[in-house]
């Protein structure tokens, strides 16, 4: 069996691969389908994100074990159909730490009989950009805080000025 991934790259953009894979695949052989298809060598760092509907992003699952045990579960432990198991399941793919290449990852279909070797890309709309698009991460000053926690004084400025 063979799913039909669709990855939408995070650009203002319409940026959209579908690709056509074998459902026992590891996630490493979709980082690299993935790289190639949107004219990326596959070498950098990279690492899926399980995602809820609203494609928050939860459970980390990297291309490479980086701790300290060697114990940590990678791409290469996981198969394509481990985790997208239906058309509502969704990844967030990031590639290359430094510059943050972001896609959103959904199965849209299936198919039993498949004649051609795979992966392959079925559908390449548009074109990445040169530069991957600056991310900005935000959180108001008292996001981590309750309300009423008084962990904090209130001229708290930084870490370093904090007398313990």
């Amino acid at each position: 069996m063979a799913f039909k991934i669709r990855v939408i790259l995070d650009v203002n953009e319409d940026v959209i691969r579908d690709l056509l894979v074998d459902e026992t695949s590891s996630l490493e052989s979709l980082h690299f389908s993935i790289a190639r298809s949107f004219g990326f060598k596959g070498q950098e760092m990279a690492s899926f994100f399980r995602a809820d509907i609203d494609w928050e992003q939860g459970e980390e699952i990297p291309l490479s074990d980086m701790t300290d045990t060697g114990h940590a579960m990678t791409m290469r432990d996981y198969s394509v159909k481990d985790l997208l198991t239906s058309d509502e399941e969704r990844l967030i793919y990031v590639y290359d730490f430094f510059h943050m290449w972001t896609f959103f990852v959904t199965r849209v279909g299936e198919e039993s009989e498949v004649v051609d070797p795979l992966p392959k890309t079925l559908q390449a709309i548009g074109n990445p950009p040169e530069k991957a698009p600056e991310k900005t991460f935000q959180a108001s000053p008292d996001s981590f805080l309750d309300e009423d926690d008084e962990t904090f004084p209130e001229d708290f400025e930084d870490l370093d000025t904090l007398a313990l």
